[in-house]
């Protein structure tokens, strides 16, 4: 219900290759280190957000979404269910085209609020598992 193969297509494809990893630092013990490996190795310019702002993978980091100076496609976000609304909704905030909730993030009314803003958006899903499946 919140990751059909459509929404996942195209963000994945159409949406932009610009993404904003949210709890990207250079841990490279935590999920998201490799997954933003892996959105590089496929095309995607991967933008580290976390209140350190290291730069992670080559690429600079910021501690908040609206504090990266250039605009930003979809906004991945690896930070507990709890906290991740008020992201998808800086997410809308900033422009972006859509939201990826990561595997176990799971916000239902921010899911709905971020539909309605008119983003796309995928829920409990990870890219760097559906990416490599587009064939």
């Amino acid at each position: 219900m919140y990751a059909d193969q459509g929404t996942i297509r195209k963000i994945l494809t159409e949406s932009g290759d610009t993404w904003a990893v949210v709890g990207l630092s250079s841990n490279r013990a935590r999920a998201a280190y490799g997954v933003a490996e892996v959105l590089q190795r496929f095309g995607k310019r991967v933008v580290p957000v976390h209140p350190k702002a290291e730069t992670v993978h080559g690429e600079q980091g910021y501690p908040s979404l609206d504090a990266i100076p250039f605009p930003v496609d979809v906004v991945d976000v690896f930070v507990n269910s709890d906290l991740a609304g008020p992201v998808a909704d800086e997410a809308a905030t900033i422009g972006a085209k859509a939201v990826w909730f990561q595997l176990g993030v799971v916000d239902e009314a921010a899911y709905e609020r971020t539909r309605a803003a008119g983003l796309d958006m995928v829920m409990d899903r990870c890219p760097a598992i559906e990416i490599p499946r587009l064939g």
